[in-house]
């Protein structure tokens, strides 16, 4: 088991690297080539660079938030469940 944890967790590792310095590639060091530049063919409109993260970001906070508010709903049932389990 250790080794296939290790394997994903490496594989992870290796597609987070990839993910940052594409990411960097297209939104900081992009500007500095020229717009005929044949590197500009590999990346999305530049608008999307902040427009995807942001995506990202609001999908991210609302899963969270959706989690959080789950496992609030679920605490406050078995609280109410235990309550009348204790007065039956």
């Amino acid at each position: 088991m250790a080794t296939s944890d290790s394997v994903i967790g490496g594989g992870m590792l290796l597609a987070a690297v990839f993910v940052f310095v594409y990411y960097t590639i297209w939104a900081i060091l992009l500007p500095f080539f020229d717009p005929s530049s044949p590197v500009h063919s590999y990346f999305p409109a530049r608008e999307w660079a902040v427009r995807l993260p942001a995506f990202l970001l609001v999908l991210g906070l609302s899963a969270i938030g959706a989690f959080v508010g789950n496992t609030i709903m679920k605490e406050n049932r078995k609280k109410v469940e235990r309550a009348r389990l204790r007065t039956a």
